[in-house]
């Protein structure tokens, strides 16, 4: 291509970009009183909550007994400084007018007590994440002490992420929750979406490729293995043919199940309680508390293309 021949192929693709047609629902006019969601400041978030519920194991390494008020209290200070920001965004970025909208002092003292909300319920998640913790390191022969299940298994990174966010949506705080969830996802390949309800002392061994859809309604003690998908059945449609969303559609897992890796269990069914689920395996029906369900007993399923995660 000759110079004028780059030149107006780079101006046409400028004009044809810049085309308000073509950006219908992919550009978020960005102010400076309504800024998205930083990936990068949500990360900084999430680092200090791991910090404040594992001190010691994250954040500053050379925390001592003498020192963890100040320093708690110094990273709770940053903590609540930074997520009120955030949830601020959070809360522009959810607004169905998002072209009008600026950031309000009532939402500004909306999003700080809502940040010093979630963080007077850290306590309480990190009493949950302790039985997390617990659970890994029973299931894991491998596991030589906690310290090992904190700072190297992926499913605590991951199950944490997953609190941290659950929590931030049990608030309505909109966007972040998923973004937090995300981050977990890229790093350790376990999909648990925030809407998920999940009990305590909740291990996934290995963990990768597993997948927790939203309306999953998970019990106490529950362990899964790897490439476990806790998904829904094809989508029921309106009138219109669009999909119905907001209701209930993933599985139900009662307290004590087991499910062994690469089991799928599709639709709004119920695994009974202490069931064990084997490996390999599709599941589209309830499981009577107790079950052992195998390959050689599992039901076939005739069609497999009207399946969605």
């Amino acid at each position: 291509m000759s110079k004028a021949q780059i030149s107006e192929a780079l101006q046409k693709a400028t004009s044809e970009l810049s085309e308000s047609q073509s950006l219908k629902g992919l550009f978020h006019r960005n102010t400076d009183e309504s800024p998205l969601p930083s990936a990068k400041i949500l990360k900084n978030i999430v680092d200090l909550c791991r910090g404040l519920l594992f001190p010691g194991y994250f954040g500053n390494s050379n925390v001592k007994a003498d020192t963890l008020t100040y320093h708690i209290g110094v990273h709770v200070e940053q903590l609540h400084e930074q997520l009120s920001s955030q949830i601020l965004s959070g809360l522009c970025f959810g607004n169905d007018d998002d072209e009008n909208c600026t950031c309000t002092d009532c939402q500004r003292q909306e999003a700080s007590a809502l940040a010093a909300e979630f963080i007077s319920g850290l306590p309480a998640l990190r009493h949950t994440l302790a039985t997390d913790v617990e659970a890994m390191f029973n299931g894991d022969p491998a596991a030589l002490n906690y310290g090992e299940v904190i700072c190297c298994y992926p499913a605590i990174r991951a199950i944490t992420n997953y609190r941290i966010a659950h929590r931030l949506l049990e608030l309505g705080v909109p966007i972040i929750p998923r973004f937090i969830t995300e981050m977990a996802h890229s790093e350790t390949g376990i999909d648990i979406h925030p809407g998920a309800t999940i009990g305590h002392h909740f291990a996934i061994d290995h963990g990768t490729g597993v997948v927790i859809g939203a309306t999953c309604i998970i019990g106490n003690n529950v362990k899964l293995y790897q490439g476990v998908t806790l998904g829904a059945k094809s989508f029921p449609l309106d009138e219109n043919g669009n999909p119905i969303k907001g209701i209930p559609r993933h599985p139900i897992l009662e307290d004590d199940v087991i499910v062994y890796s690469n089991a799928t269990i599709l639709g709004r069914i119920t695994i009974g309680k202490g069931a064990v689920v084997g490996g390999n395996i599709w599941v589209t029906e309830d499981v009577k508390p107790g079950a052992r369900i195998t390959q050689n007993r599992a039901k076939e399923i005739d069609n497999f293309t009207n399946y969605a995660i």
